[in-house]
């Protein structure tokens, strides 16, 4: 106990792990109106954050996986959901991600907790909330988890759960499934965008330790992460990012409510990115692990009206500890 069992049970066409996974970027167009904020931050850096408000007492604080920003689908789909249950939704665009380069040769990472907190001391100071939910997908998924571990019984007790989709909390896992074939083509994505904001900041600061071939060179995560990620953020290397980065080491100190949902069929996860143990022995983490599902995508039928199975998972577990 909590490990849940899952009514995900999606038509056959999404029981496919790569039709389901881009199925969204493809094939479904939602839009939304955000109204942006500017959060400048104590390091000099900035963070945009979109806010989709139905003048709720409840606002669920969304963060993207790598790459994406608040107009991933998978945001955009659970912020119109949201609001039309009356909940608002403030989306956080990650550093670089707003579609401005940010101002540091530092960027965000999978384990970048501090940005999220000065983002909740910012809602707590200027937002009347009653109750605040943590929702992360992917690599925000593992800042969620992280940060409600790290903060432990000091949590703000207006966070009432937190809830982590397809989360990589076992990052050295996650980098060696993701450089395998069958990812190829997502792993490709995600180092033409990671290499070209890279390149940017080598031009931006020159004198710095990016090398240029390097850079052009890299091939997955291990190289990228050790020739950015890690001295750019104060790790040794790509190893000791991906250990002190890991939520999986904070999940039993996890003292609020907290939803995880990761799909067996997830070719984004190593099976050390399911702990199973953990959540047995815990009363407050709860894992569900939907046989099918992909990487952030449980979607369930082609025509949208009956397909969002994740967004309605999402607001009955929040319903749950919030009284909506």
């Amino acid at each position: 106990m909590p490990l849940l069992t899952s009514d995900y049970k999606p038509t056959f066409l999404f029981r496919n792990t790569h039709f389901n996974t881009v199925f969204r970027t493809f094939f479904v167009h939602q839009s939304i109106n955000y109204d942006r904020k500017r959060l400048e931050l104590n390091d000099g850096d900035f963070l945009d954050l979109d806010i989709s408000s139905v003048n709720s007492k409840t606002v669920v604080i969304a963060l993207h996986g790598l790459e994406g920003s608040s107009n991933s689908k998978y945001i955009i789909a659970v912020s119109k959901y949201l609001n039309e249950q009356v909940i608002d939704v403030i989306a956080i665009n990650f550093r670089g991600c707003s579609g401005e380069p940010n101002r540091l040769l530092q960027t965000y990472h999978s384990g970048k907790t501090d940005d999220l907190d000065e983002v909740l001391k910012f809602i707590n100071k200027n937002y009347n909330y009653t109750n605040i939910i943590l929702l992360g997908y992917s690599l925000g998924g593992n800042i969620t988890l992280k940060y409600i571990g790290e903060q432990a019984e000091k949590i703000h007790p207006k966070i009432k759960c937190g809830i982590a989709i397809s989360v990589p909390c076992d990052l050295a896992g996650s980098s060696v499934v993701l450089a395998k074939k069958e990812n190829n083509v997502y792993l490709k994505k995600f180092m033409k965008t990671l290499k070209s904001k890279t390149l940017e900041k080598l031009a931006r600061f020159p004198d710095s330790f990016l090398e240029k071939e390097k850079i052009v060179t890299a091939k997955d995560f291990n190289d990228f992460d050790n020739l950015y990620t890690a001295p750019a953020h104060g790790f040794k290397n790509a190893k000791d990012y991906w250990e002190k980065s890991s939520s999986k080491p904070f999940l039993s100190k996890i003292k609020t409510p907290t939803l995880m949902i990761s799909a067996l069929d997830d070719t984004f996860l190593s099976d050390s990115c399911y702990p199973t143990a953990i959540a047995k022995n815990h009363t407050l983490l709860f894992l569900e692990t939907p046989k099918f599902g992909g990487h952030v995508g449980f979607n369930s039928k082609l025509f949208l009206k009956n397909g969002f199975w994740l967004e309605k998972r999402i607001f009955a577990f929040l319903k749950h500890y919030t009284n909506q």
